[in-house]
C-alpha cells in the first residue's frame, strides 16, 4: 500500500502530433489576419485624422504656400500666423473665446438642470399622459432645426432678445434637449427604486430625493451630458450666425468666419492658427471626461 502511494503518478498523454501540427499552422495564419488588421485600421485611422494634421501643418505655413503644398511638411515656417490672427480681428481673438466659454457654460447649467429634473419626471412620476408627453418628446428629435428656427427667432425678434445670448441660452433652461433627456431616463430606470422607498420613509420628498439620493448617482449621465453640450454649443455656427449679428457678440466660428474675405484677400495661415486655438478646449474636454462618456453610455441601456 505504501509502495502505491509512494509511487508518481503517470503523465498525461501527449496530444496528437497531428493535432499539434494543424494547431502550429494555424498560428502563422492567425498572426498575418491580425496583422493585416491592424495596417488598416492604422491608415483608416491616418485618413480620418489627415485633415485635423494638416490644418496644424498650415497653421504655421505662409499664406501663399498653404494650397500649393498639399503635403504634410512645410518647406518653411511662419509662426507669426498665431500673433497675427490673435490680433487681426475687432477684438483680441481671448475675446471671442471669452464669448464662447459664457455661452458654453450657460447652455451646460441649463441641461444639466432642466434635462435630469425633467428625466426624473417621466422615470418616477406617475401622472396622466405621461407615456404621451414622452413619446411626443422623442418625436421632437427627428425635426430638423430649420423647421423651428423661424418660428422661435420671431419669438425672440419681438421680445428684443436678437443679438445676445439668451436666445442661445433660455432654451437649454426649458429642456429643449431631447437626445439627453432620453439618455437620463435611461439611466434613472436603472437606479433601484427601493433607494427612493427608504427616503420617502426618512420623510423626504421628490425634490429631497431628487437632489440628495438619485443626483448624485447620475454622474456618468450628467458628464456625458456636459461633455455634448460643450462640443456642440462650443462649435454652433448656425445658431450663433442667426441670433448674433455685432462682432463684439460673436462666438469662436463667427470670428473664425470673419477670417474669410469673398471680395478681398482671406487671411489663410491665421484662420487656421486660431482654428488650433479653438480645438485646444475640446481636446481637453474629451481628454479628461472621455471615461465618464464611456461609462454613461454604457449604463443607460442604449444598445
Amino acid at each position: 500500500m505504501t509502495d502505491l502511494q509512494s509511487r508518481p503518478t503517470p503523465a498525461p498523454a501527449t496530444d496528437d502530433p497531428g493535432t499539434a501540427h494543424v494547431v502550429r499552422r494555424k498560428r502563422p495564419k492567425r498572426l498575418v489576419r491580425r496583422t493585416v488588421r491592424h495596417v488598416v485600421m492604422i491608415l483608416a485611422s491616418i485618413v480620418m485624422i489627415y485633415p485635423l494634421l494638416w490644418m496644424v501643418v498650415s497653421s504655421l505655413r505662409p499664406n501663399d504656400e498653404i494650397f500649393r503644398n498639399p503635403g504634410l511638411f512645410p518647406i518653411s515656417f511662419d509662426f507669426s500666423n498665431y500673433a497675427r490672427g490673435w490680433e487681426s480681428l475687432a477684438q483680441p481673438f481671448s475675446h471671442y473665446l471669452i464669448n464662447s466659454t459664457l455661452l458654453v457654460v450657460g447652455c451646460v447649467i441649463g441641461n444639466l438642470l432642466a434635462c435630469s429634473l425633467t428625466a426624473y419626471a417621466f422615470a418616477r412620476l406617475k401622472f396622466w399622459g405621461r407615456n404621451i408627453a414622452f413619446a411626443i418628446m422623442l418625436m421632437t428629435l427627428m425635426l430638423p432645426i430649420h423647421v423651428v428656427i423661424v418660428p422661435q427667432y420671431i419669438i425672440f425678434s419681438q421680445t428684443g432678445w436678437v443679438n445676445t445670448m439668451l436666445p442661445l441660452i433660455l432654451p437649454k433652461f426649458l429642456a429643449t434637449d431631447a437626445f439627453f433627456v432620453f439618455l437620463m431616463v435611461q439611466f434613472i430606470r436603472g437606479i433601484p427604486k427601493e433607494l427612493d422607498e427608504a427616503a420617502r420613509i426618512d420623510g423626504c420628498g421628490h425634490f429631497r430625493i431628487f437632489f440628495q439620493v438619485i443626483l448624485p448617482l447620475m454622474l456618468p449621465a450628467l458628464a456625458t451630458t456636459t461633455i455634448f453640450t460643450f462640443m456642440w454649443m462650443w462649435n454652433d455656427f448656425f445658431g450663433s450666425l442667426i441670433y448674433l449679428t455685432t462682432p463684439d457678440n460673436f462666438t469662436v466660428p463667427l470670428a473664425l468666419k470673419s477670417f474669410l474675405d469673398t471680395q478681398g484677400s482671406s487671411d489663410w495661415g491665421a484662420m487656421f492658427a486660431m482654428s488650433v486655438v479653438s480645438l485646444i478646449p475640446l481636446f481637453l474636454v474629451f481628454l479628461f471626461g472621455q471615461r465618464f462618456l464611456i461609462k454613461g453610455f454604457a449604463t443607460t441601456g442604449i444598445k
